[in-house]
């Protein structure tokens, strides 16, 4: 696999940092639900963050497999309060919509640079999984629309979101 490019590099340090600030985001929202006695969305929320982890180990190995540099930029402080989960959750969703434009950068300067391994072997993965993130958060929000003022359904809701378990990436290496 030939060595990734400089400009390349830069860019995937630069994303390592924004998946996990990814996680620190989701982890502050969960330690939100947490505080108020919903542990299912809490627990949908620690899952998101170990997988935005995983997304981070993703370029930091990418990066190191093609003998570039990893360089580990300031992760800054998330939101620690929310004003609703809905609320909670279209932040999720914003957030999501920014990753996969990040995505769309990285791709485009994939090809720009004609890094074919970067497009293929990494970030064509991405761009599909960004849709599914997007469309996760986004349902979430559905839902909590759909409850208006219900704590009946709010309740009912936690319970379906903790049932939400992590499940290894097949091939994921330390």
């Amino acid at each position: 696999m030939p060595e990734i490019k400089k400009s390349v590099t830069k860019e995937f340090n630069k994303q390592i940092q924004e998946e996990i600030y990814s996680a620190y985001l989701y982890y502050s929202m969960a330690a939100w639900f947490e505080a108020k006695s919903l542990p299912g969305f809490s627990m949908w929320l620690k899952i998101q963050a170990l997988e935005e982890l995983t997304h981070a180990h993703r370029f930091y190995h990418h990066i190191i497999d093609r003998l570039g540099e990893v360089e580990l930029l300031e992760i800054a402080k998330p939101p620690m309060e929310f004003e609703s989960p809905l609320k909670a959750f279209e932040a999720a969703y914003k957030h999501e919509v920014h990753i996969s434009d990040r995505i769309n950068f990285l791709m485009k300067l994939a090809r720009d640079e004609g890094d074919f391994a970067a497009e293929t072997g990494l970030l064509n993965w991405f761009v599909t999984e960004q849709i599914e993130e997007e469309q996760q958060t986004d349902n979430v929000a559905q839902k909590i629309r759909l409850l208006g003022e219900s704590k009946d359904g709010l309740y009912l809701l936690d319970k379906e979101m903790g049932l939400r378990t992590f499940v290894m990436p097949v091939g994921f290496v330390l």
